[in-house]
């Protein structure tokens, strides 16, 4: 079991299930690949479905307290930016339903 510690670079089991929880936002991350990859086959054209923000937004969080726990300057900036910005779009595709609900 020590060289498996080893292999992930941690020294407790503490580590190990942060390690974990990074692994599971970067599978989150990924997820929204797939989700855009999927819609836009089907729409036959490039396109975001609202899961995409939704798995970046999730990953994007889980990513930058995996990132802060870590101390890593370089991953906190980086997610940091990514969250404010899938907020950001969520927040502008929100607003434009509220609007399109208002002009019916």
């Amino acid at each position: 079991m020590n060289t498996f510690l080893t292999f992930l670079n941690v020294e407790s089991w503490l580590e190990f299930w942060w390690v974990v929880f990074g692994l599971v936002g970067q599978l989150l991350f990924t997820a929204r690949f797939l989700v855009q990859w999927v819609a836009s086959e089907r729409a036959g054209r490039s396109i975001i479905p609202l899961a995409f923000w939704y798995f970046s937004i999730g990953g994007g969080l889980t990513l930058l307290t995996y990132a802060i726990y870590r101390g890593d300057p370089v991953f906190i900036l980086g997610q940091s930016l990514g969250v404010v910005i899938y907020s950001r779009n969520l927040w502008l595709i929100r607003s434009e339903k509220k609007h399109d609900r208002n002009s019916e």
